[in-house]
């Protein structure tokens, strides 16, 4: 099992990134979060096992149609997730 966090710099908000990655992350399996943050990123944890965790990590480089990934940086993170959530805090 494999958990890790995500920012996601770029045009990621207002083209459907939050949900796109929801649906990405059940289709794969994957447990865990994302959210809009104030400076205008995208945050996610992401758990799951490492294979369906590193093909989220794959569809996040680019996300969907509209997006635009400048920059992704990950980091190691904790905790146990169950199901895949869009959060609006």
């Amino acid at each position: 099992m494999k958990t890790l966090h995500l920012d996601i710099e770029g045009r990621v908000q207002g083209v459907w990134f939050r949900e796109s990655m929801r649906s990405e992350a059940e289709r794969l399996g994957v447990a865990g979060w994302v959210r809009n943050t104030p400076d205008g990123a995208v945050e996610a944890v992401i758990q799951g096992p490492a294979a369906a965790v590193e093909a989220l990590i794959e569809w996040a480089r680019t996300g969907p149609p509209q997006a635009r990934v400048d920059r992704l940086h990950i980091r190691e993170a904790h905790g146990q997730y169950s199901g895949f959530v869009k959060r609006t805090e």
